[in-house]
């Protein structure tokens, strides 16, 4: 009996609507030039992230197979009698009430800072839901000049797909897909100002060849930086990072010895949203003063980035913690910064990228030890020759966590994943005419199935959920 596919009625402007050259414009010394700070009077600064994400699931209803796809969100609030899905309305407010924090501080004379990260599948299930304010507040603090050097958006992956269990051809596929989508709900001007990259899962590939690919992905959809876990990266003789409060340049090496970079800011400690809700960098900061870095003497920099909406903390205390935070703020001493305000503040005093300290992925030097000439799959023959030595070595630990594996155990879900890749690209090995939404349709499809939440929640629904993505995928390109 042949299969059917249930109609997507809505879709996310992820394709076709602008160029790839278009989505890789950015604006020069855009956050410094309109910066409020008096950098010559400043001692230590800090900066805080929000991460916002709701996976989109065949669960209009409790027959998966025939089930449309909404987001997450929409099935807490159908479903509040399940788990914490009571939480669902404190989740939309929380996706929402940063603009309110930031237009109220600024009116009282303050001079707040945040950084944005919201994953793809979120900007399309909140109107997919019918909560078109939740974006229309966003833009207030988005589009207004009066508000967008209080918040800087950082870009991710549209599905908030791990890189080391993504086809490594289908991640710019998703860096591409958010930014068209961003300027689609945002405008291009908008998108202009998105220079640094959150990564999904603070997650960095190890495997050198994948870090290439990931790296060289991210230059050519524009990004200037990256934001890192200060345990996934070493310095380039494996030795800890020995400055985590200032600009780092992230090497990335193949095989072929050809050479990726990218400036990296290092997020420090764990990734417990307390950190965030607390406050915490703001009185890290606090304790901090001017070093030399570069052949410079500038101010450090405290990064921390958190689940915007997740656990008690951030639902009830940030509120009050970031209000507080920044009644004490001002203009000069221990300020807040936004990462490319911070990154265009170096320049300023005359450093450049190549001043900066390299480093490169946790675990490479012990990789590169064992490379004696640079060709295709020498990585792969190094990592073999290491496991034949220590059995307990792995690429797993380039995460938020390092006790997590994003593919060990999940082959049922990852071998459907990578078929619906190599089935799509051989379907479209030419650029797909604009209009043909054949394309948009499988191009929707393959980007759902490798959000991380289908592997992250472990198995179960979650993981039926991704083969259902995976079949309708497959039909949709027959």
């Amino acid at each position: 009996m042949k299969t059917t596919i249930p109609r997507v009625t809505q879709f996310p402007d992820i394709w076709g609507t602008y160029s790839e050259k278009e989505l890789q414009s950015s604006v020069k010394n855009d956050y410094r030039d309109t910066s409020n700070l008096h950098f010559d009077r400043v001692r230590a600064s800090f900066g805080v992230a929000l991460h916002m994400h709701q996976p989109t699931i065949p669960a209009s209803t409790d027959d998966i197979r025939g089930a449309g796809l909404i987001s997450n969100l929409q099935h807490m609030m159908e479903h509040q009698d399940m788990g914490d899905n009571h939480n669902a309305s404190v989740f939309l407010w929380c996706y929402s009430r940063i603009s309110d924090f930031i237009r109220e501080l600024v009116s009282e004379g303050k001079n707040p800072r945040v950084m944005l990260d919201y994953s793809g599948n979120l900007f399309w299930g909140l109107p997919q839901m019918g909560q078109t304010q939740v974006i229309e507040n966003l833009k207030k603090i988005t589009c207004d000049k009066k508000y967008y050097r209080y918040a800087e958006w950082l870009g991710t992956m549209w599905s908030h797909a791990v890189a080391s269990s993504t086809p490594v051809c289908d991640l710019k596929l998703h860096m591409l897909a958010w930014r068209h989508h961003f300027a689609s709900l945002f405008g291009m001007d908008a998108l202009r100002r998105v220079k640094g990259f959150s990564p999904p899962e603070m997650h960095l590939p190890i495997h050198p060849d994948v870090c290439y690919e990931y790296i060289k992905a991210l230059k050519e959809c524009g990004y200037q930086w990256l934001m890192v876990q200060e345990h996934t990266v070493e310095n380039l003789d494996g030795s800890g990072i020995r400055n985590p409060h200032f600009p780092h340049r992230l090497i990335a090496k193949n095989s072929k010895n050809e050479v990726a970079e990218i400036t990296a800011l290092i997020k420090t400690q764990g990734s417990d949203t307390k950190l965030v809700a607390q406050m915490q960098p703001y009185y890290e900061a606090k304790g901090l003063h001017p070093r030399e870095y570069g052949k410079k003497t500038i101010c450090p920099f405290v990064l921390q980035i958190g689940d915007g909406e997740n656990g008690g903390v951030m639902m009830n205390e940030f509120p009050a913690g970031f209000k507080q935070a920044f009644g004490e703020i001002s203009t000069e001493g221990v300020v807040a910064m936004n990462g490319s305000e911070y990154l265009e503040y170096v320049k300023g005093q005359g450093i450049q990228e190549d001043a900066f300290d390299a480093i490169q992925p946790i675990s490479q030097h012990r990789i590169w030890q064992e490379v004696s000439t640079f060709s295709p799959g020498a990585a792969d023959r190094a990592i073999e020759k290491i496991h034949q030595k220590d059995s307990s070595f792995n690429l797993d630990r380039g995460s938020w966590t390092n006790d997590r594996s994003w593919v060990k155990g999940y082959e049922d879900i990852l071998d459907p994943i990578n078929t619906l890749s190599v089935s799509f690209h051989e379907k479209f090995k030419k650029q797909p005419d604009p209009a043909d939404k054949r394309y948009k349709e499988a191009l929707l499809y393959l980007l759902l199935s490798q959000t991380s939440c289908f592997r992250y929640w472990g198995q179960g629904v979650w993981t039926e959920y991704a083969k259902e993505i995976c079949r309708r995928g497959e039909e949709s390109l027959k």
